[in-house]
């Protein structure tokens, strides 16, 4: 049996692992922070796997190798619908619940080399843009983000990487000129300091009609100010997008206690790693989205209830939300039945099956084809 810490009332096994994005992503610098913090507290060694694209970091989850990802949309939001990667005969719509999200003043939106003469998303028309392989959370975020502007992948040159941060060494290089990214990641900086420099693209907030477009793509999306991050800064703030990231996330089945407790600890260290990592600060309690896009855990609803910030319009969004699962784990599981042996018509006939089913049950389909 694995030895455990109990520390101020938190009970947690003295080692916790996570994963997160590569080395130098805001996600994986968070988590390190964290990490010091948990150590210096609780006496908690949190393990920090890097990987590379949605799907590497969701298989160790998966797996029962790490208790937690500190993931972005794909891992939690995407993986939820089974869409995109997920929507592959090894995965399907993934039962993904949250303990807390960050929202910071950051960007996460499209970033570009400064000497290509990008201003607005309008801009990225025929430049070269970064599509990462296994990462649909990052191409569908491009794709909503491009859409804001009427534009499509046919509208630009798509660059073909094999992960998050060989797209960025990629524009350091000069084989592409646009990626998506948080703007508090560690690339961004060196981009910035580079010979190509870096900008932020507006994506202007009172653009109703491109708002519409972006969330009809990506409805996890707001409207922000930021200020935190490469060349940005309270006096010099870009009008663009964002979401929470890092989001960190387990599987339905982790235990209770397990996520109250880490739920517990991460709220309850929050002075001592806020400012251990640009973006840090957005994981306060007082910046969680209770009715985002994907459920809480039962664990962390209850440390939230424990401390009187969970309220039943929170829990009917919650409901609603763990219903959308439901429907969409049973449309999965009605088509596995079937006898489908070619995988691109495994993948066709379940993006109509689960159409079909979102339809039936009078919900968003969102993502109709990939």
């Amino acid at each position: 049996m694995a030895a455990s810490v109990q520390s101020a009332e938190i009970e947690l096994p003295r080692t916790i692992a996570w994963s997160a994005y590569d080395v130098g992503s805001a996600g994986y610098n968070q988590a390190v922070a964290i990490g010091n913090a948990l150590k210096n507290a609780y006496g908690i060694n949190l393990r920090v796997l890097p990987g590379k694209n949605d799907i590497s970091r969701n298989l160790v989850l998966r797996e029962g190798k790490v208790q937690f990802s500190a993931t972005g949309v794909g891992g939690a939001y995407l993986a939820q619908e089974g869409v995109f990667e997920f929507g592959v005969r090894s995965w399907g719509p993934q039962p993904i619940r949250a303990l807390l999200l960050n929202k910071a003043d950051q960007s996460l939106s499209v970033a570009a080399a400064g000497d290509v003469g990008i201003k607005t998303i309008a801009d990225l028309k025929g430049k070269r843009v970064a599509w990462v392989i296994g990462s649909p959370s990052l191409n569908q975020n491009i794709t909503a983000l491009l859409a804001f502007s009427g534009l499509t992948w046919d509208d630009v040159e798509k660059v073909e990487f094999g992960g998050y941060g060989a797209s960025w060494e990629g524009i350091l290089n000069n084989q592409a000129d646009v990626a998506f990214t948080s703007s508090v990641a560690g690339h961004l900086y060196k981009l910035a300091a580079s010979p190509r420099g870096l900008v932020h693209p507006i994506v202007p907030h009172d653009d109703e009609e491109g708002w519409k477009r972006l969330r009809a793509h990506a409805p996890f999306f707001v409207p922000v100010m930021a200020t935190e991050g490469a060349d940005m800064s309270k006096d010099k703030p870009v009008e663009t997008a964002a979401y929470p990231y890092p989001i960190l996330i387990a599987y339905a089945d982790q235990k209770d206690d397990m996520v109250y407790n880490m739920t517990k600890a991460m709220v309850e260290a929050f002075d001592a790693y806020k400012d251990g990592a640009p973006g840090a600060s957005g994981w306060a309690l007082d910046r969680q989205v209770f009715d985002w896009v994907v459920p809480w855990h039962d664990g962390a609803i209850r440390y939230f209830k424990e401390i009187g910030v969970w309220t039943p319009a929170h829990q009917a969004h919650n409901d609603a939300l763990l219903k959308r699962q439901q429907v969409l784990a049973e449309a999965w599981e009605s088509l596995t039945k079937r006898n489908i042996g070619d995988d691109q018509a495994f993948a066709k006939a379940w993006m109509k099956a689960r159409a079909d089913a979102l339809g039936k049950a009078g919900m968003e389909v969102v993502v109709t084809d990939w």
